[in-house]
């Protein structure tokens, strides 16, 4: 067999070729990103797509399920909070091919604005939870997802974490096991999900719990490794490779890799064999929790705690109380807080709000999130993907309430507009907003690395694509002065703002520069220079928040490896010390 060294994203979409999938969805988010990315590369036998949100990715998979085909569906773990609505339906409706929902966790927020722990999505929805620990299970428990599923009648949430999705290690290769296609038939009974029948639905869910409950008790994805009597460790996922770097030789493990529902018969089994129980997991006491309440005394969070990831030397320091050595090697970190790309066609935007100190600015997910950091400080809120227009609608009128007559802008990127600011657009139209909303169109998905979007003209497979007209939406909608602007003209972009405020019919702005770093566009890139003669050191070019600008000797400096000619800083130079240079 060939074995490979694989992400354990890389092993997921391996994992679903073999498992005989035809129809994928998903909507990108670091840390799933990259098992769509994989999926292409085997579109001779499956369908994939990105999809405009993760709850229209769901839809699509579940509808696939329904008509008799193994399906997936996979977003990082916000994500599934938009997707939650037909994932808790599709519990009650039950499956017809398989269907695994996969739900990539972000333990320490590495690319996100929380870690909530999905796990308890599993036990919200009454649906089976498989968590692999590395790259080898997420192929195999893969295919075993799909053999519950369809066993169980049930959807499967398949969690990850970013250490596992991310990580790589050896895999051995299967071959794809052509899956059969299960006959469609009409099952109004079934799939219509009426309050009526969903009320019958419901004890057949209930049912089909107790029996994975029973299920897991015996399946190979839950495992004891016996060694010791001293010592039991119960772990799941990721952590239960820290807790076996961390415990001794001597610890005895029961590794779950069926964690939803609990198997609470060989859980007790497995602490009647040991003297002192820990539950050792990231996040919250999701496991802990539960066998507590089963009355069997285990010892976990109040030790390990329930917040960012775990490592094996922090289980040693919380559970064993011993400190790392350490060693001066004489080097220090420089913090290098995140920015814009140079060239980034945001800055030019964010640079002309925080001209304007009385503007408030409602920002949303994605690579313009780095618009509030310093020197530009340009956004008031970041929420939640979409909440740019809808937040910044209710601040607006918030401020009419009290008589505070504040110009309000809600920002979000194109990909974001079509993932869920088309309803916000909406609301603004509709409920009479008296502010301006702004996409930044930079002709891609950029902060999860470039994914194709239906405004960009490609889809995942990389065929072309109808590309959606943000302009035309937004009139249709009722935007009836439609500014579009490219940011890098940092006059027009003041002056595009200036005309959305002074207009006298609903106004939108469209910010639009495609990313530098999009490979299929040809980009003309001449680097800028200084003339130190002419600069006075002011220090006004460095507040365009370039990465490729720096203060040497009381003058501007430009880097050349980082410039990429964009001519921000020249514009905003009072002394004209900056310009591009030819080629």
């Amino acid at each position: 067999m060939e074995r490979y060294l694989l992400s354990g994203n890389e092993a997921i979409s391996r994992g679903a070729y073999e498992a005989g999938v035809q129809v994928c969805s998903a909507y990108p988010g670091t840390p799933s990103t990259e098992i769509f990315e994989e999926l292409p590369r085997y579109k001779d036998v499956l369908y994939c797509e990105w999809a405009p949100n993760e709850k229209v990715a769901t839809e699509v998979a579940y509808g696939a399920s329904i008509a008799g085909v193994r399906s997936l569906c996979a977003m990082k773990h916000v994500g599934l909070n938009v997707a939650a609505d037909p994932v808790f339906t599709a519990a009650y409706n039950g499956v017809n091919g398989g269907f695994v929902i996969v739900s990539a966790d972000d333990p320490s927020m590495h690319s996100s604005q929380n870690e909530q722990d999905n796990r308890y999505y599993a036990r919200a929805a009454k649906i089976p939870m498989i968590e692999p620990s590395d790259s080898q299970e997420c192929l195999d428990f893969m295919k075993e997802a799909y053999e519950i599923s369809e066993r169980f009648d049930v959807p499967v949430l398949f969690r990850t974490t970013t250490r596992v999705a991310h990580s790589k290690s050896i895999v051995t290769l299967g071959e794809r096991k052509e899956h059969e296609v299960k006959p469609y038939e009409r099952n109004a009974r079934k799939y219509i999900a009426s309050p009526a029948n969903a009320y019958q639905n419901h004890p057949k869910l209930e049912r089909s719990m107790k029996e994975l409950e029973a299920f897991g008790n015996t399946s190979s994805l839950n495992r004891m490794e016996l060694k010791g009597t001293k010592i039991g460790v119960i772990s799941a996922s990721i952590a239960y490779h820290y807790a076996k770097d961390a415990f001794p030789e001597d610890t005895s493990f029961l590794k779950l890799g069926l964690t939803n529902p609990l198997p609470m018969d060989l859980i007790r089994s497995f602490a009647e064999k040991v003297d002192q129980l820990y539950v050792i997991e990231e996040l919250e006491g999701f496991m802990e929790e539960q066998i507590r309440a089963a009355g069997i005394p285990c010892i976990g969070k109040e030790l390990i705690g329930n917040m960012y990831e775990l490592n094996p030397q922090l289980i040693r320091e919380r559970v064993f109380k011993e400190t790392a050595p350490v060693t001066d090697i004489g080097v220090k970190a420089v913090s290098r807080p995140p920015a814009l790309c140079p060239g980034c066609p945001h800055r030019g935007f964010f640079y002309t709000m925080s001209r304007h100190k009385d503007f408030v600015v409602a920002g949303d997910i994605g690579c313009y999130t780095l618009g509030g950091s310093a020197p530009l400080s340009a956004l008031d809120s970041v929420i939640c993907m979409g909440a740019g227009f809808s937040a910044a609608m209710g601040m607006s009128k918030a401020f009419e309430q009290t008589g505070q007559k504040r110009k309000v802008f809600g920002v979000l990127g194109d990909s974001t507009f079509f993932h869920s600011g088309m309803t916000g657009a909406a609301e603004i139209i509709y409920n009479k907003g008296n502010l301006i909303p702004v996409v930044l169109d930079n002709h891609i998905t950029g902060m999860t690395g470039h994914q194709d979007n239906p405004g960009s003209g490609y889809t995942l497979q990389g065929d072309i694509a109808e590309s959606l007209k943000i302009e035309e939406i937004l009139a249709s909608y009722g935007f009836k002065n439609v500014i579009i602007v490219d940011p890098q003209d940092l006059k027009a972009m003041e002056q595009a703002v200036q005309d959305a405020l002074n207009s006298e019919v609903p106004a939108a702005i469209i910010v639009r520069r495609p990313c530098l770093l999009i490979k299929r566009i040809k980009h003309d890139i001449s680097k800028c220079v200084v003339d130190e003669d002419k600069c006075i050191g002011c220090r006004m070019c460095i507040g365009v928040g370039c990465p490729a600008i720096m203060v040497k000797d009381k003058k501007a400096h430009i880097d050349q490896n980082q410039c990429v000619g964009c001519t921000v800083c020249a514009q905003v130079c009072p002394k004209s010390a900056i310009s591009r240079k030819e080629n």
